[in-house]
């Protein structure tokens, strides 16, 4: 009868380790999709939060400081065009003479001047 009792009683401890590593996977198997929704959750939260905030992503701060930086040597370039056409025309930065004074009439293409302003003449 012993002999009936040991193997009985080893069969029954097998079967509890086993049914308690089956619970245990399923412990695991359920913490791990509750890990992941939360994660899912957590990145959910940030995502809107960067939304509110008006946050500009990291892609898209490089491309408009890369537009700025050709803007500001496109800009460096035309100061130095115009510094140099401006030594070769001798002129230098000065005042443009004003629009519509006596001293300096308009012209019209081909030569023509324009007609005399009745206001003018009062």
């Amino acid at each position: 009868m012993s002999e009936s009792n040991g193997g009985g009683s080893g069969r029954k401890r097998g079967g509890l380790f086993d049914d308690l590593a089956g619970v245990a996977g399923g412990a695991f198997s359920a913490l791990a999709g509750v890990r992941n929704e939360a994660e899912a959750m957590a990145r959910s939260q940030a995502d809107q939060m960067i939304q509110r905030l008006d946050l500009v992503k990291r892609e898209e701060l490089d491309a408009a400081m890369e537009v700025a930086r050709r803007a500001s040597e496109a800009v460096a370039a035309l100061e130095a065009r115009v510094a140099a056409l401006e030594a070769h025309i001798g002129a230098g930065p000065q005042a443009a003479p004003e629009t519509g004074s006596a001293a300096a009439p308009e012209t019209l293409p081909h030569g023509e001047t324009p007609p005399e302003d009745p206001a003018a003449s009062a």
